[in-house]
């Protein structure tokens, strides 16, 4: 065989080799089995309720087969603690709120996984303002004025919510600090309890996410939204920061996790499709409805927003010194 043919049939292999790459390269994002989206609530809350509205459209999107899994407990971590030692293969998503990966590493001691290095930010699903309210009976109908009562009213400055070492105990903390006011923490057991004090007036303020009704009713006051804007599921409340408070600033929301080692191409695919699941029409209503508005960022965005999150509240969750274990 002379040099010249030899030369020819290496050439062609080359060639047939780098279309192979190339074909494998395009397919790689592909999703072989059934998807489970990992919900660390049980059924009927607002993360299962967000899984389940983007569950058919995501299945749609990515020719799977897809899932919702419940393991609920421990506020979420044990769901987290299922994706860090599932398959890195893409089949596994969690779907998580904000606390279990930016509030938990900055309160517990000892965690069984590493949010930064275990998990890969997918994309922000929703987002929903936290809201400061008090009693429709109370002395004080602004937050300038509920402010002026603190300062007044030292002894009795403070607030429930409706869980200990959660985003909303750290806000009330945040609330304190920007008005120079030592603020009691008092925890309640679930929002509806609190929700009774603050009509009864039993205590002065609450922070949590309030259902609508009872503020259209005029049974609570909301004095003030958390977010950077104002909300458009209640426009009408102003925000901290509009206030005179810039930098009470700190919304909640649900997104989406894959295992760190899952591959990018999978990541991204899955990133696509589920900002775009909660940004169509039927979905996005669905999730207004239940006081959630539909942000569909992709995994670079979300990313971003993440790591703003922990550098806005890791200051705070330090200071206060507060511990989960």
């Amino acid at each position: 065989m002379s040099f010249k043919v030899m030369r020819k049939m290496f050439v062609g292999l080359c060639v047939g080799a780098s279309v192979l790459g190339t074909a494998t390269a395009q397919t790689s994002d592909r999703v072989s089995g059934p998807v489970k989206l990992l919900v660390g609530f049980p059924a009927g809350g607002t993360g299962d309720f967000i899984a389940r509205a983007v569950a058919d459209k995501l299945s749609a999107s990515l020719g799977a087969t897809v899932i919702v899994e419940n393991k609920p407990g421990a506020g979420g971590r044990i769901a987290a603690e299922v994706l860090k030692n599932a398959p890195a293969d893409g089949n596994t998503v969690l779907i998580t709120p904000l606390a279990p990966i930016v509030i938990a590493p900055l309160t517990f001691r000892k965690l069984s996984y590493n949010a930064e290095a275990d998990f890969v930010p997918v994309a922000q699903l929703v987002k929903f303002p936290l809201t400061i309210a008090t009693g429709a009976n109370s002395p004080y109908k602004t937050l300038n004025e509920f402010v002026a009562w603190l300062k007044a009213n030292p002894t009795q400055a403070a607030f429930g919510t409706s869980a200990a070492g959660s985003q909303l105990h750290f806000l009330g903390l945040m609330f304190g600090q920007a008005i120079n006011v030592e603020m009691t923490h008092v925890p309640y057991q679930g929002s509806a309890p609190l929700a009774n004090d603050l009509i009864g007036g039993q205590t002065p303020a609450g922070i949590d996410q309030f259902s609508v009704e009872l503020y259209k009713a005029g049974k609570i006051r909301l004095l003030a939204t958390s977010g950077a804007t104002r909300s458009p599921l209640m426009p009408d409340v102003p925000t901290f920061k509009e206030q005179g408070f810039p930098g009470v600033v700190g919304e909640a929301w649900f997104g989406a996790y894959m295992h760190a080692k899952t591959p990018a191409t999978i990541v991204q695919r899955f990133s696509e499709a589920l900002a775009n699941a909660v940004l169509q029409p039927d979905v996005k209503q669905k999730l207004a409805q239940a006081g959630l508005e539909a942000t569909g960022l992709k995994a670079p965005e979300f990313t971003a927003l993440v790591a703003a999150d922990r550098a806005r509240w890791k200051p705070v969750i330090e200071a206060s010194g507060f511990r989960g274990d």
